[in-house]
């Protein structure tokens, strides 16, 4: 049978039209429990923290759409992110890109130090020094790409091979691409990680995690972890999600073309210092983006000169929600420094790019010109109320 493209999929899965009554939306099944004809012989169901149908439903989606074998969903996407790091023993080391999510940072750092895990953030982008930072003792090799605020890019085939040839496992969150756009577990990742919260239910009304994995192993392991601390979804999210999924497509198609639209006015614009955005031509990650995923997405980042521009900027920009998050179809405006990235110290933060400067665009389904105008009139509020010395 020959397999459907990715957007009809979106639309049309097993799971999805009801077998009893012909309904083409997933049931909701609220019970917490599930009668069992024989004192014997379980049914599927018993208990909804260990499974539930409407879950059922969105973890297999998901696991169909990554072309994986099983799917797991949780009530956050650190949630999500925590549960897989629970696959490692006191004793092991995790490799990490050194520019990862605030909130990964922190259970990095913070929690899995409490269990004796060890750890050691690296440039992920460089292959020689992913390999040359795995020890005896390395177990997983976490990779973010693309990178969370800065948009680098790791090349998740190299870094899989490294990881094979080391007896490591290679997690990847691909939060910003969505399998949409990007299929880690093709290029020979062992666990897929998302925020659903963003891209994947895209509305800003749900808060969701889901890793994937085609590895049997893996997925018995993460389902005795995801049973064991409870920390699933509820029905009513699950619902809630695979609603907004059935528009990735089509919202994330437009908004990655505005985004285009937004790096190149940013480029060109004196003020602006730089734009980070794996679809340019000189991004030094572009020609392994190219090869690994379908498009550059709809985040991009860039840096004004100071903290006091990027206070004028957000006072006077109009349109795009300043907030936390991204995905939305709402553009949202952040600022790493103090959202998401608040919970790593200031010289960590400085490290990896992350300035006073720096502001992050999640763009979303406005009509673009009514974007650029509202960006042009912030920058331009900028150019004439920061201080000279600053701009």
């Amino acid at each position: 049978m020959t397999k459907h493209h990715f957007d009809t999929r979106l639309l049309h899965q097993e799971d999805f039209r009801d077998k009893q009554t012909g309904a083409v939306n997933v049931p909701l099944h609220y019970s917490s429990t599930f009668h069992q004809e024989s004192i014997d012989e379980f049914g599927p169901y018993d208990y909804s923290r260990s499974g539930n149908p409407t879950r059922h439903a969105l973890e297999n989606t998901i696991a169909e759409l990554e072309n994986g074998e099983q799917g797991f969903a949780f009530a956050s996407g650190m949630a999500a992110i925590s549960s897989a790091f629970m696959l490692l023993s006191a004793g092991d080391h995790v490799l990490v890109s050194k520019d990862v999510y605030g909130g990964t940072f922190r259970v990095i750092t913070e929690v899995l130090t409490q269990f004796d895990i060890e750890h050691t953030f690296i440039d992920m982008t460089d292959l020689d020094e992913t390999a040359r930072s795995v020890k005896p003792n390395t177990k997983v090799i976490y990779v973010e790409t693309p990178s969370n605020p800065c948009l680098n890019i790791t090349d998740i085939e190299g870094v899989a091979k490294v990881a094979k040839a080391n007896g490591c496992l290679t997690f990847v969150d691909n939060t910003f691409m969505t399998p949409l756009l990007q299929k880690p577990l093709d290029l020979g990742a062992d666990l897929v990680l998302h925020s659903a919260t963003k891209f994947l239910s895209g509305h800003s009304d749900v808060v969701a995690g889901l890793a994937v994995t085609k590895n049997k192993e893996i997925g018995k392991r993460l389902k005795f972890v995801q049973n064991s601390f409870g920390s699933i979804l509820g029905v009513q999210d699950c619902w809630l999600l695979l609603r907004g999924m059935k528009t990735l497509s089509v919202r994330l198609n437009q908004s990655s073309q505005t985004a285009r639209d937004i790096a190149q006015y940013l480029h060109h614009h004196p003020i602006i210092e730089e734009v980070y955005y794996p679809g340019f031509s000189f991004h030094a990650g572009y020609p392994i983006h190219q090869r690994q995923s379908a498009g550059a997405g709809a985040v991009l980042s860039f840096r004004l000169p100071s903290k006091d521009c990027a206070r004028v900027f957000v006072d006077q920009l109009k349109i795009p929600v300043f907030a936390v998050s991204l995905g939305a179809v709402e553009s949202i405006l952040s600022y790493p420094a103090t959202m998401s990235h608040s919970a790593m110290p200031p010289a960590e933060r400085a490290k990896r790019g992350i300035t006073d400067g720096l502001l992050r665009l999640s763009v979303g389904l406005e009509n673009a010109d009514d974007l650029l105008e509202d960006i042009k009139q912030a920058l331009a509020a900028v150019e004439q109320h920061a201080p000279a010395a600053q701009v």
